[in-house]
């Protein structure tokens, strides 16, 4: 006859079973955590986007003379312009400033040059095109005259 023997469990080998589940779990989270922390100061040093340059600082006001535009119709704008120079920039060739100008305003009709919103607008996009004529010389324009007839 044969005798098959029942392995018995102890008290105390029943309460480690458990424990060694909760070992392997606070492990895994422990790993996880880890991984997480890695993929942070990885993004934080490698992948962070570079920041972006400040702001440049004003410089010299440069003034010009005014000028007569020729509006739609027989109307005419007398406007005069100053700009102001990044720091840095002491001299600007006017004749950019004063042809991107008569661009901006010349054909405009008299109602939509006095309008102030559109005037704003206007203003805008003669920084913008300045911007782009003076590499970055200019970085804002003042209206010194503003008369319509």
């Amino acid at each position: 006859m044969t005798v098959t023997a029942i392995p018995q469990t102890t008290p105390d080998s029943q309460a480690d079973e458990p424990a060694t589940g909760r070992r392997s779990r606070k492990k895994l989270v422990m790993v996880l955590l880890a991984l997480v922390a890695i993929a942070g100061a990885a993004y934080w040093f490698v992948l962070k986007p570079a920041p972006t340059s400040a702001a440049p600082e004003p410089g010299d006001v440069v003034k010009l003379d005014p000028i007569q535009i020729n509006l739609a119709g027989t109307h005419y704008l007398r406007v005069g312009i100053a700009l102001q120079l990044v720091s840095g920039v002491k001299e600007a060739d006017g004749s950019k400033a004063l042809d991107a100008t008569i661009d901006e305003f010349s054909g405009k009709d008299m109602a939509q040059v006095n309008d102030p919103a559109r005037r704003a607008v206007y203003k805008k996009e003669l920084v913008k095109e300045l911007g782009h004529r003076y590499e970055g010389e200019v970085m804002g324009v003042y209206f010194t005259e503003f008369v319509t007839q």
